[in-house]
């Protein structure tokens, strides 16, 4: 078969069994053309190579191997299961079992017949068994060959078998030796890693000989794994590189400094530390430029991000422009909002409030004061970017944990700063024939920046690109924020687009949270101890994973608990919050809570972020065992916030898994939100801990950003060079590598 069109823009239904229904089940596998398919990689391997004898068959892996049939029975108990034992010619037996057979199937097993199967061995109460293998009947006189190849397993949908998949591949793969895919990357860069070319690598991947070292691909360091893995690297830098170029091109306002600030940093009860300071001057710098800022502010719980944050947007505010401060839960919004009334309204600067329980009424003024400009500071949660908000010019946004958002939930936020009015921008005369604008000044030299502002890609020089600058789209600056801390590994990819800023350096006089790990056997004793320290004036949290009690799950319900210790002390003062709680109510217990009014706060994990009360000093995590590292550590920064000496108890349910041991352990040796978030990472992946696994960013097909953060520096060094020298590839690469997917770059 010769396809005479590209391989990467040939569909799939040009090969042979593919009608409509398949093309459906494909598409679900964001399969579409030959080139998708021709990168759909197995995940392993299975070896039908080589007969394995029986007694040469260990526990745990997956063999090949013949017999002949010497029983067959049919059990009946709890559950059914056919058994059908094989021997070899040196005595060896091993058991075939299935659970899911028909009569006749059961029929075809009569003694004397030969069998070759193929499955994962196991210990039985007989001895080895495969439970449910592939199987073939054997005729001796003629046995069926042996496959050449190692046999790929991919991934795949509902209704698409194995089978079917390696059909539509082996047919791409006929037609890559007629048509080959482009070779993108430059053969200087190839000679230098000493890697094989593209087709050299695919044709590796899904049909690896016997001969080949089969350690190395299962450990993905084979050298035609590490050919698409350095590509696939080299087309996301570009992305976000691209993403980068885009963002500067765009005008934004640019915000002198304000004496206000000095104000408010004489007023706070205390002084910013050295991080705090150098993170603030970074910002204020990118403030004072005519092109978005793009800063993303890492810092770890209590380093003290928002009252950085409050500054940017007084600095905003007193250029005459409105700041958006979007949280993801009402209970963080509410603290923002809380502090930043505190901090601005001394200053006249007014603070608004909205969220999606307002009622009717406050709904409207809310809007009518956001849309007419009276509001500068506006804090709320995804309600800010709904349509119905018209901001009369909105100047920076700030996004808290910005990763819990959907990416075009951010996006959509961001586009309602398109009504920025830029001074004298409506001077501007947009016919290109006239005078050159990098010599007009109705824009305070904004485009003359604007076009050094590319970090060197390119400097635009004609009057027609001069005039793409000049009709470009006018953005908010944008200031991230994360108490999460992201590995630099993964700042640099899913980030790269972003100025990165740490705040690295916790305020003086906080000490380390001591941790210790305690079996649920010992819970009442726990509520005992903790019931005595809040009679010496301590504030505690007991933190709950569900709201409701559940059998399945064997997790205390908060509400049970905080029934339990009003039964056993009623003078202990309890308040309860969950996520059913409407947003008054919560605000109610949280700020008798933080008054002190109450002497234990028994939660769900709803206080993960922004809580803040710095006389509770003990928090009691019950099965912390099912929750992730990263919320551990998030909980955990609850307490530790003044300068008592503060412990976390981490309750577990027996028994305890391998992995829950060792996550439970590294809270224990450690509160470095940087070690944990690593650790977190191996553990669960990038994608979940970006929350982008439901936005399609970050799905990689064969690159890990943890495994494979050696190739990171060459891949972004790489995609400079080619954004440069060929821009012409760089379309071609995104669209193998991303396809579909590359709409949420654009966020």
């Amino acid at each position: 078969m010769k396809f005479q069109q590209p391989l990467e823009t040939t569909t799939i239904d040009s090969l042979k069994g593919v009608g409509p229904k398949m093309l459906e089940k494909l598409a679900k596998l964001h399969l579409h053309n030959l080139g998708d398919l021709l990168l759909h990689l197995p995940l392993r391997y299975q070896d039908k190579t080589r007969i394995a004898p029986i007694d040469s068959l260990l526990v745990g892996v997956e063999a090949q191997t013949e017999g002949t049939i010497i029983s067959q029975t049919m059990t009946r108990g709890g559950r059914n299961s056919l058994l059908v034992v094989i021997q070899s010619d040196s005595g060896a037996c091993i058991t075939l079992r299935f659970f899911h057979y028909h009569f006749r199937q059961a029929q075809s097993f009569t003694r004397g017949k030969t069998l070759r199967v193929f499955g994962e061995v196991r210990s039985g109460p007989n001895g080895l068994e495969m439970v449910h293998p592939s199987y073939q009947f054997v005729n001796l006189e003629k046995p069926p060959a042996l496959e050449t190849t190692l046999t790929p397993v991919y991934p795949t949908t509902e209704g698409l078998g194995q089978a079917s998949l390696i059909k539509l591949i082996d047919q791409a793969l006929k037609s890559l030796e007629i048509n080959p895919l482009p070779e993108m990357l430059p053969a200087g860069l190839l000679d230098e890693v000493q890697l094989p070319s593209l087709q050299d690598a695919i044709r590796t991947l899904h049909q690896p000989q016997a001969s080949d070292d089969l350690v190395a691909i299962k450990q993905f360091k084979h050298p035609a794994q590490q050919r698409l893995i350095l590509e696939e690297l080299i087309s996301q830098q570009i992305g976000l590189q691209q993403l980068r170029q885009q963002e500067q091109k765009c005008l934004a306002p640019k915000f002198p400094s304000s004496q206000k600030v000095n104000e408010l940093l004489a007023s706070l009860p205390f002084s910013l530390t050295g991080a705090q300071q150098r993170v603030l001057a970074e910002i204020q710098q990118d403030l004072q430029q005519t092109h978005p800022m793009q800063r993303l502010v890492q810092g770890d719980v209590g380093s003290g991000k928002t009252v950085v944050a409050a500054i940017a947007a007084i600095q905003a505010a007193e250029a005459g422009f409105q700041v958006a401060v979007m949280a993801p839960t009402e209970i963080l919004a509410e603290q923002h909002l809380h502090a930043f009334q505190e901090w601005l309204e001394p200053l006249e600067i007014s603070v608004s409030w909205l969220n999606g329980r307002m009622k009717a009424a406050e709904r409207r003024f809310r809007l009518a004061e956001i849309a007419n400009g009276e509001a500068k500071i506006i804090v709320g949660t995804h309600a800010l970017f709904q349509e119905a908000v018209n901001f009369n010019n909105l100047g920076l946004v700030i996004i808290d944990e910005q990763h819990r958002f959907g990416v075009h939930q951010r996006l959509a936020l961001q586009q309602k700063g398109q009504s920025i009015v830029l001074e004298g921008e409506e001077n501007i005369d947009t016919n290109p024939d006239e005078t050159n604008l990098l010599e007009s000044e109705t824009l305070d030299g904004a485009e003359a920046q604007l076009a050094d502002s590319a970090n060197g890609y390119r400097k635009p020089g004609s009057n027609k690109e001069i005039e793409q600058n000049r009709l470009s789209e006018v953005h908010p600056h944008q200031l991230i924020m994360t108490a999460t801390p992201i590995p630099r590994t993964l700042a640099m990819t899913a980030y790269g687009d972003l100025d990165l800023s740490i705040i690295d350096e916790l305020p003086p006089g906080r000490k380390p949270i001591e941790t210790a790990v305690m079996s649920n056997s010992k819970r009442f004793e726990l509520m005992e101890h903790l019931y005595a320290k809040c009679k010496q004036g301590v504030q505690a949290y007991w933190v709950c994973p569900l709201i409701e009690e559940s059998e399945l799950l064997h997790a205390q319900a908060s509400e049970v608990t905080a029934t339990q210790f009003t039964d056993h002390w009623p003078d202990l003062r309890v308040g309860l919050v969950h996520g059913r709680l409407n947003g008054e109510d919560k605000a109610r217990v949280m700020n008798a809570f933080k008054n002190h009014e109450l002497d234990l706060l028994v939660a769900t994990t709803v206080i993960e972020v922004g809580v803040n009360v710095p006389n509770s000093s003990l928090m009691i995590i019950e099965n912390a065992e099912r929750l992730g590292l990263a919320q551990l550590h998030q909980l955990r920064g609850r307490v530790g916030r003044g300068d008592k000496q503060s412990h976390c108890v981490l309750l577990y349910q027996s028994p305890l898994s391998a992995t829950g041991k060792a996550r439970l352990n590294i809270m224990r040796e450690t509160n470095d939100g940087f070690v944990i978030a690593e650790e977190d990472m191996k553990i669960r992946g990038p994608g979940e801990i970006l929350g982008t696994r439901q936005t399609g960013g970050l799905q990689l097909r064969i690159a890990d950003l943890q495994r494979d953060a050696q190739w990171i520096p060459l891949a972004q060094e790489w995609a400079e060079k080619l954004l440069n020298s060929t821009p012409n590839v760089v379309d071609t690469l995104q669209q193998r590598w991303i396809g579909e997917k590359a709409e949420y770059r654009k966020a």
